[in-house]
């Protein structure tokens, strides 16, 4: 069926009118294709979009995304392939939006917590439910060679990766929504690790990308909602499609 995209949410040719939060949209790994994000800005004006990770970005974010800028606030976490080339890394870390990377932080937005736990596990480091190998990054830099180090610190594709450290900070906290690159445990790739940390926050609402599938499922219990987000899609808050 085809939709026609309004401020008052999604139509159908039938004339069935679908009303649809808009408050915060979640912008599912645009791989270099910013289109529906800002498509999405422009027709449904939410107060702001969460990109979910791996943005391949050759030129800056603020440049992708200077068309929306001034009509909405933007957020996102790293995903792993922010940290496969050094220009990616540059024109996400480097932005004029590199402040607003939400990883291993929690910020709030018309009124809900949302927090935000970006990258990937890698065995190397951390691969629940074994335990770490490297529980910081200052652990794995004291064991990284100089021919291993890139600019004095961790190799670059350790940036998007989970530390337990990062992990652990979030556990006293508290948020409404989390924001994921990686899935929990309701995905056949997932981590039952993120069950647990979703658990400990607090939240209603687990929103994740990486896996370019658009689904919802539940974890604990059928107390948390999780929603996947597919490859340059774009969802609501209660994870409707909405591009």
């Amino acid at each position: 069926m085809e939709y026609l995209l309004t401020s008052l949410g999604k139509i159908s040719l039938c004339g069935i009118v679908r009303e649809i939060s808009v408050m915060i949209v979640f912008g599912g790994d645009p791989h270099g294709d910013f289109r529906p994000v800002i498509r999405a800005v422009e027709a449904y004006s939410p107060q702001a979009v969460i990109l979910l990770g791996d943005m391949d970005l050759e030129r800056s974010l603020d440049e992708e995304l200077s068309a929306i800028l001034d009509k909405t606030e933007v957020w996102f976490i790293p995903g792993n392939h922010d940290g496969d080339r050094d220009h990616w890394y540059d024109n996400l870390f480097g932005s004029k939006l590199g402040d607003r990377n939400l990883h291993d932080r929690i910020i709030e937005i018309d009124g809900k917590r949302v927090a935000g736990l970006g990258g990937v596990f890698r065995e190397k480091i951390w691969k629940p439910p074994a335990k770490p190998r490297f529980k910081s990054r200052k652990d794995l830099l004291y064991f990284c060679g100089k021919g291993e180090r890139w600019r004095g610190d961790i190799p670059r594709k350790h940036h998007a990766t989970i530390f337990w450290q990062e992990y652990e900070a979030l556990w006293d906290k508290r948020a409404d929504i989390l924001v994921t690159h990686e899935a929990p445990s309701c995905h056949r790739y997932g981590f039952p690790a993120l069950d647990d940390l979703a658990q400990a926050l607090g939240v209603h609402t687990v929103f994740h990308g990486h896996h370019h599938e658009q689904y919802s499922a539940t974890i604990c219990g059928g107390k948390i909602a999780v929603h996947g987000v597919g490859q340059a899609g774009v969802s609501d808050e209660n994870g409707n499609v909405l591009i």
